[in-house]
Formats: C-alpha cells, sequence, structure tokens
C-alpha cells in the first residue's frame, strides 16, 4: 500500500474520530447526525461543480452506494438506540474490514498477500480490544453490529469501483444526497423544525464538514490502493477515539485499550509492509 494512500487514510481515520467526538457529545444524536451530513452536502457543492466529472458508468454506483448509506445510517441508528456504542462501535468498524477482505479475495478475486491478510485481522482484533466489550453482549446487538458492518463494507466496495468513474468530491456529493434528505425528513416527522432548528451549532456544523472531508479522503485513498487496505488503516480512527475520549471525554482507558492500539499499529504496519 503506498504511503500516500496510508497517509491519507489516517487523516480520514482522525476526521472522522473527530466527527464522532461530537456526535457523541450531543443530546440528539439522530437530529445532529441529519443536520451534519445536510451541511456537509451542502458545504461540498461549490467543490463538486467545480471538480465536476461523471462519466455514465458512475452513477449506478452512486444509486447503489446511495441506498447502501441510507441503510447504513438506519442500522447504525437502530443499534445505538439497541445497545451501548463501545459495543456497537468496535464490531462494526472492526470486522468491515474483515468482511471488505473475504469479499475482495473470495468472490471479486482480488490478489491480496499474507501480510496483509494478517494485517487485516489485526486490525479488527484491536479495534476490538481497544473499545472493548462491557460485559455479557446480547446475540441481537452483536447481530445488528455485524449488521452495521456489512453495510459499511458493501458501500466501501461499491465506492472503491465507483470512484473510477467520477471525481471523487463529486461522488461524495452524489452518494449523500439522499441521505441527507431521507434523514432530514425523519427528523423533521419526529419533531418538526424546532428539532431540526435545535440541531444547528457551530460544533454540527463542523461534523458536517468533517463528515464530508472524511470520506473524500477515503474515496482518494481508494483511487491509490486495494479497498481492504484503505478500510484496515481507515479503522485506526477507533484509537484516536479513544484517545479523544480520555482527554476530552474523561474516560477511563485500561490495559486491554492499550493493548489494542498497539494490535491495531502492529496491523497498520504490515498492511503497509504488504
Amino acid at each position: 500500500m503506498p504511503l500516500t494512500a496510508v497517509a491519507i487514510a489516517l487523516g480520514a481515520a482522525v476526521v472522522h474520530a473527530l466527527w464522532n467526538l461530537v456526535v457523541a457529545r450531543s443530546r440528539d444524536r439522530q437530529a445532529v447526525t441529519a443536520v451534519a451530513i445536510a451541511v456537509g452536502v451542502i458545504a461540498a457543492a461549490p467543490f463538486a461543480i467545480l471538480r465536476w466529472h461523471v462519466e455514465p458508468e458512475a452513477w449506478l454506483f452512486i444509486t447503489v452506494s446511495s441506498i447502501l448509506e441510507l441503510i447504513y445510517f438506519w442500522l447504525l441508528t437502530t443499534a445505538y438506540g439497541r445497545a451501548e456504542m463501545s459495543l456497537v462501535y468496535p464490531i462494526a468498524r472492526g470486522t468491515a474490514p474483515v468482511i471488505v477482505l473475504l469479499v475482495s479475495v473470495f468472490a471479486l478475486g482480488t490478489g491480496t498477500t499474507l501480510g496483509q491478510a494478517v494485517g487485516v485481522g489485526l486490525v479488527g482484533l484491536g479495534v476490538v480490544l481497544v473499545r472493548g466489550l462491557r460485559g455479557a453482549a446480547r446475540w441481537s446487538d452483536v447481530t445488528m453490529a455485524l449488521a452495521v458492518a456489512g453495510s459499511i463494507a458493501a458501500y466501501t466496495l461499491v465506492d472503491k469501483e465507483g470512484v473510477r468513474y467520477a471525481d471523487p468530491i463529486t461522488y461524495v456529493f452524489l452518494i449523500l444526497i439522499t441521505p441527507a434528505i431521507a434523514s432530514l425528513a425523519f427528523i423533521y416527522s419526529r419533531g418538526g423544525m424546532d428539532r431540526i432548528r435545535g440541531a444547528f451549532g457551530v460544533a454540527t456544523v463542523a461534523a458536517g464538514v468533517g463528515t464530508v472531508a472524511a470520506y473524500g479522503l477515503v474515496l482518494v485513498a481508494l483511487t491509490m490502493a486495494p479497498a481492504a487496505s484503505v478500510a484496515a488503516v481507515r479503522e485506526v480512527s477507533v484509537v484516536f477515539a479513544t484517545a479523544l475520549g480520555a482527554l476530552v471525554l474523561k474516560e477511563q482507558v485500561g490495559p486491554a485499550r492499550v493493548a489494542g492500539a498497539v494490535v491495531v499499529v502492529a496491523g497498520v504496519a504490515l498492511i503497509v509492509a504488504g
């Protein structure tokens, strides 16, 4: 995996962690997420228009990715409504790269090295260790988190192909339009304009811009490296999120989380070397 792609994917991980910190600190996470997505789409619009490049082949991928993004947001919201973030986030983000690798190798015939395979596995394991599982988890909650992971893996694989036919900024702008409209419509139906207005703020605007920036960086990285490798490096966001949780949210970071961070770094090193 080229070092440039590694740096871009790591940048996306940092931005993603910061965006999640904003959402985690908010009182109405659903409304903040919906408004943030809409803000991100609006912020990306001028750049998407200026850089506009969409080949005819891209529209199928854009359509499918938009649907997958909508499913992802719905699954994630549902999962957070049923289980703790410390259960859902590590399983969803940690398992997604493994699914991407398995599909890439066994269904799409993409080649990989033993080092990269081990690296992806280590990142997945490290992500789980970093956040940890508090207490006994219900299988229904684990299944929901795995469904979130499946949606992440699905749109990653689709976008890996789709971005070949469109400018990355234009692409991310187009695939997020439908989720933005649908999310705002859902919030409006459950609270009206008061709930939407209540979600606005400097932090929400920053989160919206960060959402598009993080995803745009991932798409750029996908043009340079295999989807499995990009997905794995991007999941280092859990390490950054854990650090922010300790420093900003004053969460307790025990030995398991430190060990998980070390495992993640080892996994990324193997991916880069491969």
